[in-house]
């Protein structure tokens, strides 16, 4: 029977092959959006960047900007950051994308500006924990703008490319802002980065659309395409209320292995510099951006193969298989790390922290596509909800370190205290404790609503969550290491000896403060996502 007038001639639920067919002719806008969100994750980590490469300019100008002040700066970037992304996720699936990331935008370029404009370091601490709160919205409402755009199989593409635009943005970042800086003072360097986040907040509010169907680049084939994708999850999406969503075992376990994950990408931006540098010479300490190149590689491949699973109809395994290959090549490149304490060759190392690097990275895809199948309309708040107990991961990587480097040791891999091999096989633990997570993680599990009381129980343990992972990140930014500076007055000798015995690998970023009482300038922290 032939189809009506009133009827859409691109309603198609065959095979594929069919699919392929209706479809033929539809535009590509959605790719457009890939894009466009590319250039947003570049743009956040331009302003993270800035004030790294500013710091020492802001020192002199700045009233009161000690190393301390300044850890406290960095620090406090990390809690606003943390402390609001439930709620900017929320705000991202009431408000729709359009209207939450043009203020989300908006909001963190007004405050990259400003801190171009202050003169103490009390204002500074006001206005970077604003940036942070600002800039909270910024990953959990893409997700919910890729989520109403982009089908289930082709989520894991669009996002391992908006993810890699973070590891892009960063490398250019930090060859560009010093430049800008020699060229035009810190304080414009702020104001030019806000300008570029106030272009792309005047770009995203006309050119996106929260409904496809209302944009005018987009034909009637391109979204009865996209409908076609959603079609079966709007079927299936749960009514249960958010916290039940959020403390099901499918979010409470991507919680956990995104935490497994920062555990071991926090070493790649802190540490591992300093780390080069100390064991084989200043002159391999660029080498530690090619792990992060390694993951930008990373966040593709998975990205491609999630998407070609999904394809082939393998939904479940789609999110599974990338992730459980990815925590399995960390797990396999930490261990080989245990193996090069000794190399006279750095290259050596380096290839084995790259495979690790790019194993964690791959595990990206799969984890915010996995957020997108089960969030559904709350995509922006239940990603929000794994992005900021991921971010614990960090934290705990930070308290371990130090404690690993100096106490730990374990037979054949670390005999002795005063090197990584110890905290390597933690984080490989860690890693293949994630493995066995996702075995258990299925984005097709339906929730049964529970009792009122039980609701009761879980929205409690959600708060202890939240209390635990920001706590862990006030301590970690401005407690850990408050008691590594020396008495001012121990004597020369006492010094040279308490040198002597601290391992060079000791003086990382990942302790706030060294021995000396300095910050290591490659100690400004980093917020994954």
């Amino acid at each position: 029977m032939s189809k009506t007038a009133n009827e859409n001639p691109y309603d198609s639920s065959g095979s594929g092959a069919a699919d392929e067919v209706a479809f033929a002719g539809a535009t590509r806008q959605r790719y457009w959006l890939v894009f466009l969100l590319f250039l947003h994750t570049v743009n956040t980590y331009m302003d993270r960047v800035c004030i790294s490469a500013a710091k020492g300019d802001m020192q002199k100008d700045i009233s009161g900007l000690t190393d301390q002040n300044m850890g406290y700066v960095f620090g406090i970037f990390a809690i606003g950051y943390a402390l609001f992304q439930i709620p900017a996720g929320w705000f991202s699936d009431k408000a729709g994308p359009r209207k939450a990331l043009t203020i989300v935008v908006i909001v963190w370029s007004v405050f990259t500006a400003l801190s171009g404009a202050v003169y103490t370091a009390a204002s500074l601490l006001l206005v970077r924990f604003l940036f942070g709160v600002g800039e909270a919205g910024a990953y959990p409402g893409a997700t919910r703008a890729l989520y109403t755009w982009l089908p289930a199989k082709e989520r894991g593409l669009g996002q391992g490319m908006f993810h890699s635009g973070a590891r892009i943005g960063a490398a250019v970042s930090l060859l560009l802002m010093p430049a800008l800086i020699d060229l035009i003072g810190w304080r414009m360097t702020f104001v030019a980065n806000a300008l570029v986040g106030l272009v792309w907040g005047a770009v995203w509010w006309f050119w996106y659309r929260n409904n496809p169907s209302e944009h005018a680049g987009v034909n009637a084939a391109e979204v009865a395409q996209i409908q076609h994708g959603l079609k079966e999850e709007a079927a299936r999406e749960c009514t249960v209320p958010y916290v039940q969503v959020v403390t099901s075992s499918n979010v409470l376990l991507a919680m956990f292995q995104y935490a497994a994950s920062n555990i071991t990408f926090f070493i790649s931006i802190t540490w591992l510099q300093p780390y080069l540098k100390s064991t084989w010479g200043d002159e391999y300490a660029w080498l530690a951006s090619l792990p992060l190149l390694c993951g930008a590689v990373a966040l593709w491949v998975s990205g491609y193969a999630v998407t070609w699973l999904h394809r082939q109809g393998h939904h479940v395994m789609s999110r599974r298989l990338p992730a459980m290959t990815g925590y399995s090549l960390g797990a396999v490149g930490l261990l080989l790390c245990t193996q090069t304490a000794g190399a006279e060759s750095v290259w050596v190392f380096i290839a084995c922290f790259s495979l690790a690097t790019f194993g964690v990275e791959m595990t990206l895809s799969p984890s915010w596509a996995f957020c997108m199948d089960i969030g559904g309309s709350r995509s922006g708040a239940v990603s929000a909800a794994m992005n900021m107990v991921g971010n614990m991961g960090a934290a705990v990587s930070a308290v371990a370190f130090p404690f690993f480097v100096s106490s730990v040791t374990i037979p054949f891999v670390a005999e002795q205290t005063g090197t990584a091999n110890s905290f390597f096989v933690f984080a490989a633990i860690m890693n293949i404790l994630a493995v066995i997570a996702w075995a258990f993680m299925n984005p097709l599990r339906e929730l049964k609503e529970v009792s009122r009381s039980a609701l009761q129980r879980r929205f409690v343990l959600f708060a202890l969550m939240i209390v635990t992972v920001l706590s862990a990140l006030v301590y970690t930014k401005f407690f850990l290491g408050s008691g590594t500076q020396e008495p001012a007055e121990a004597s020369q000798e006492e010094t040279e000896t308490a040198a002597a015995t601290v391992p060079a690998v000791w003086n990382h970023p990942t302790l706030v403060w060294l021995p000396n009482g300095e910050r290591p300038a490659s100690a400004d922290p980093e917020v994954r996502s």
